[in-house]
């Protein structure tokens, strides 16, 4: 009876498997069930009930939210001068983090992708990555250390009769670069790194200067690469609190005030809260444009 069971079950599975192999759409279904699933219950349900939240109230004497349909906290976040700033300057640290990651990371991939010799290129790339390993708390606690007054940054500018920026909002520019570098150089590393030779040479052999070189062939080609990094600088700076709390000094951006209101004022923080996602979205369309999704 085993045998016979054995092989009933083995002559079921070629069956099931047979039919799975003349099926592709089916096999494809079976195999995303569980991400959609945890991708639409889990991932888009949180935010869907993050959204319906900031139409609730809240009951002024107890702080209880109050299950009340109202737009009162979308007015007052769009009337109220200091959320409209705090939103404003949100957005403009991550665009300049962004700004300043590509600028760094551009020449770093560059030396990386195509200047270091073949050996060395593995090595580099984990030391790139290696900052990545550490804690993110670890890495920002050091960076205070670095900019707190006398720490090192005072030391390096005191010959220079300078001083270092001390808290405030250019040490959260600084830190949120540093903590987010790799990500803008891996892309423009792997562009670079599989852009052509003879492209290049057809347009040294064409009579075409660096300058020209760099305009008209290598950065249509890396830009796309630009684009996808920063779509990792964008969200992850626009959404970041802690290290405006630890080196910040009084700045204040959105993640500090949904911190701030998340057990004083529920759906004002469930509705600053939608800002960061809204932003993120409008960028990420902005960013289709350029191919950059597909660079991901």
């Amino acid at each position: 009876m085993t045998v016979v069971a054995q092989a009933a079950g083995r002559s079921t599975a070629r069956r099931l498997a047979g039919a799975l192999h003349r099926r592709p759409r089916l096999r494809l279904a079976l195999l995303l069930t569980a991400p959609l699933l945890w991708l639409g219950v889990l991932y888009l349900g949180s935010l869907a009930v993050l959204f319906v939240s900031a139409f609730w109230t809240t009951d002024s004497f107890t702080s209880e939210v109050v299950k009340v349909w109202s737009t009162d906290t979308f007015r007052a976040l769009l009337t109220t001068p200091v959320y409209r700033q705090v939103v404003l300057r949100s957005v403009a640290v991550a665009l300049s983090v962004t700004a300043l990651c590509a600028v760094i990371a551009f020449p770093m991939a560059c030396y990386t992708a195509r200047i270091a010799r073949p050996r060395l290129r593995p090595l580099l790339v984990v030391a790139i990555l290696t900052p990545l390993w550490a804690s993110y708390l670890v890495k920002v606690y050091a960076w205070r250390l670095i900019l707190s007054q006398g720490g090192l940054a005072d030391w390096m500018l005191a010959p220079f009769g300078l001083s270092g920026p001390g808290f405030g909002l250019p040490a959260t520019v600084l830190t949120l670069t540093y903590l987010w570098l790799p990500y803008m150089i891996l892309p423009i590393h792997t562009a670079l790194a599989q852009l052509p030779d003879s492209l290049l040479d057809a347009s040294a052999d064409l009579g075409a200067r660096p300058w020209r070189t760099f305009r008209s062939v290598v950065l249509p080609t890396v830009l796309p690469s630009v684009a996808a990094g920063s779509v990792f600088t964008f969200s992850l700076s626009l959404g970041d609190y802690i290290t405006v709390q630890i080196v910040g000094g009084k700045t204040q951006l959105i993640g500090n005030l949904v911190y701030s209101n998340i057990e004083l004022n529920l759906p004002m923080a469930a509705a600053l809260a939608t800002v960061p996602v809204v932003v993120i979205v409008l960028y990420l369309l902005a960013v289709r444009r350029t191919g950059a999704l597909s660079s991901l």
